[in-house]
């Protein structure tokens, strides 16, 4: 796959994907843990520990964050297309909950996304949407590569 062996040499799609990871994670956090308050990190303790758990889980998604704005800052903005911005981002966020998915809600269930009845469910569309993010990412990211916009073209 073009887009895991180009970031490597790819300063703005290595950026954009540690973004998406960090962003998705802090979405997911904000909406299940805090919003919603659907699960915690770790749901199978006590209410401070599963806080605890939560705050070392966006500890970490906020320096993926911190880490990918790095990348981008030095990274030149004029070479690289909008679509491999954007396609880095939906790589990264759909790796992520796919991932996540599939490890914290299937294999170690930790948690799922809305505990009860219809959890399975809730944990299959979950995946289903990192799998679609990581696809249309792959998706744009080839077109990207064709088209090179500038990303200066779209600010």
């Amino acid at each position: 796959m073009n887009i895991i062996k180009d970031m490597r040499k790819n300063g703005t799609l290595f950026g954009a994907f540690l973004l998406g990871i960090g962003l998705i994670g802090m979405l997911d956090g904000i909406i299940f843990h805090q919003i919603l308050q659907w699960h915690s990190m770790y749901m199978y303790t006590n209410r401070f520990n599963q806080i605890v758990s939560d705050g070392l889980f966006h500890l970490l998604v906020t320096i993926v964050i911190f880490w990918g704005a790095l990348v981008l800052w030095k990274t030149s903005p004029n070479d690289q297309s909008s679509l491999v911005f954007i396609s880095g981002l939906l790589f990264g966020g759909g790796l992520f909950n796919f991932i996540e998915g599939i490890i914290d809600h299937h294999i170690l269930r930790i948690h799922h996304v809305k505990p009860g009845l219809y959890q399975d469910f809730y944990d299959l569309v979950f995946d289903i949407v990192g799998l679609a993010m990581i696809l249309i990412a792959i998706a744009l990211y080839s077109i990207g590569k064709r088209k090179q916009i500038p990303v200066a073209a779209v600010r």
